[in-house]
C-alpha cells in the first residue's frame, strides 16, 4: 500500500506542476474536511462515526458547461460496533487513499456545480484500540473485534456531490458508495466463516463528506 501511495503522489504532483507551469485554465485545489462512514450489512449493526479527509485536485474546463476534476484524497473514516459484554462501543478506523475522476456540470459558473464519477480506494486493515481487540461482538458473539479487521484492500466507489462557493473557495458536500463487498477478504478464511456460523461476510460502506477547497 505504501508503494501505491508513493507512486500516486508522484504522478499527481508531476501533473499539477506541469499544469501550473502552462498557466492554462486548470485550477489546483487543496481540500480538507470531515467524513461520516456508515456500514450497510444484514449482520453488523454499525453506527456512523466522524473522521477526516484531506488532499489535492486538478480541475479544468472540458466541454461547454462541463469540467473534469482529478485528484487524490487521504482519508481516515470511522464506524463503531457494539460489544457483547460492555456498554462502550468498539470504534473501527479505516485509513486509506482515494483517487477520483469526476465530471462536473456547472449550473452557475464559478459558483454551483453538480458532480459524479468513479473513485478508486486503497486502504489497509481496520484499526482498533488494543484494549478492544479481544472483546466479543454483540452481532456475532463468537467473533472478537480483531477478527474482522482484515477487510478488502481495494474498492471501487461511486461519487456524487454538489459544489458551491466563489471562484477561489468552494464547499463540497458529497456521498460515496462502495460497490464491492467491503468484507469479502474475510470469506477467504475458513476459520472465520466457521465462527460466523458458516455465513458469508458481506457489507458495503457509504461515506458522507463535507470539504472546503481553496483553488490556487
Amino acid at each position: 500500500m505504501k508503494k501505491i501511495i508513493c507512486l500516486l503522489t508522484f504522478l499527481i504532483t508531476f501533473s499539477l506542476n506541469a499544469q501550473y507551469g502552462r498557466r492554462d485554465s486548470n485550477r489546483i485545489g487543496l481540500s480538507g474536511g470531515i467524513t461520516q462512514m456508515s456500514l450497510f450489512s444484514d449482520q453488523f449493526n454499525a453506527k456512523p462515526e466522524l473522521g477526516w479527509t484531506a488532499g489535492f485536485s486538478l480541475r479544468g474546463n472540458y466541454y461547454n458547461d462541463w469540467q473534469m476534476a482529478f485528484g487524490m484524497h487521504f482519508t481516515q473514516s470511522k464506524f463503531s460496533l457494539e460489544a457483547l459484554t460492555t456498554a462502550e462501543d468498539i470504534t473501527y478506523t479505516m485509513s486509506g487513499v482515494q483517487v477520483f475522476l469526476t465530471g462536473s456540470y456547472m449550473v452557475i459558473e464559478h459558483h454551483l456545480s453538480l458532480e459524479i464519477g468513479p473513485v478508486l480506494q486503497v486502504n489497509g486493515k481496520l484499526a482498533i484500540e488494543d484494549n478492544n481487540k479481544l472483546k466479543l461482538l454483540k452481532d456475532s458473539p463468537l467473533l472478537t473485534a480483531n477478527d474482522i479487521v482484515d477487510v478488502t484492500k481495494i474498492s471501487g466507489n461511486i461519487y456524487a456531490g454538489i459544489t458551491a462557493g466563489i471562484e477561489n473557495v468552494r464547499l463540497h458536500v458529497a456521498y460515496q458508495y462502495g460497490i464491492n463487498n467491503f468484507m469479502n477478504n474475510l470469506n477467504k478464511k475458513d476459520d472465520l466463516k466457521a465462527l460466523n456460523g458458516n455465513q458469508k461476510f458481506k457489507a458495503n460502506y457509504g461515506i458522507l463528506s463535507g470539504m472546503i477547497t481553496i483553488y490556487l
